[in-house]
């Protein structure tokens, strides 16, 4: 029995798919309401509920509807949902802030499992997600030296390291950590490197391809291992 209750907001251009989910939803007593597109919802401005989204296979299209949403101040959590689900683009959909991704056409008992996990974790993985966008767009602000200061900073490198690494004085240093800080709002260090780490979030997840018939299969990815061993291979290069 689903404990947790909630809108459902279903986002697809199949008239037939939307309206088999919203069956679903319904019988699991759940509320639904449907979308053909995503400017419908983002009309609407939800502020409960959870979406699922279809993913329509275009390049980064996860990244396009979480960060229309974001750009929208809508922070539901977003599970995207395909046919025929690949690991590629379950692992683009996951890293761009999805929260879980199931494949189509949604299995009453599958759904049934899922969802009470999904509900259970939605609520904190909205504040997250929110604040990693946040952090983020903060970060943006800054510039390509700045951000190298904070990067250095938060890998626990003093001013004398930094501008070393840097081949910069440390008065240098000094200057782009002040300019770096006060753009940032950050009181003390601690508190830019905060930020820093919430930006760049790395975390192991492990989304469920729900597929009807098949239970669940368990997809363990670590997606950006890759690029933070690069990013401090090159720091080490240069020091």
């Amino acid at each position: 029995m689903i404990m947790i209750r909630t809108t459902l907001h279903i986002i697809c251009g199949d008239s037939r798919s939307r309206a088999e989910q919203a069956r679903i939803a319904f019988a699991l007593g759940q509320h639904a309401e449907v979308y053909g597109e995503l400017d419908e919802l983002i009309e609407r401005l939800p502020s409960d509920g959870l979406i699922l989204a279809a993913d329509d296979g275009s390049d980064e299209a996860a990244e396009r509807v979480i960060g229309s949403l974001a750009d929208a101040g809508i922070w539901l959590p977003v599970v995207f949902t395909a046919s025929e689900p690949e690991i590629e683009r379950v692992v683009a959909a996951i890293k761009a802030g999805a929260l879980d991704y199931l494949a189509l056409p949604l299995e009453m008992g599958g759904l049934a499992r899922r969802l009470d996990a999904i509900l259970a974790e939605a609520g904190q993985h909205a504040d997250r997600r929110r604040q990693e966008v946040e952090a983020q767009q903060a970060i943006a602000l800054l510039s390509r030296r700045e951000r190298e200061v904070l990067e250095l900073l938060s890998a626990g490198c003093s001013n004398k390291e930094i501008a070393r690494t840097l081949e910069i004085s440390p008065r240098t240093v000094e200057i782009h950590r002040g300019n770096m800080m006060t753009k940032l709002g950050a009181g003390h260090p601690a508190d830019a490197v905060r930020l820093w780490l919430t930006a760049e979030q790395e975390a192991t997840v492990a989304p469920k391809v729900e597929a009807s018939g098949e239970g669940d299969r368990g997809l363990r990815v670590d997606a950006r291992t890759a690029a933070r061993r690069a990013r401090i291979g090159r720091r080490r290069q240069r020091q």
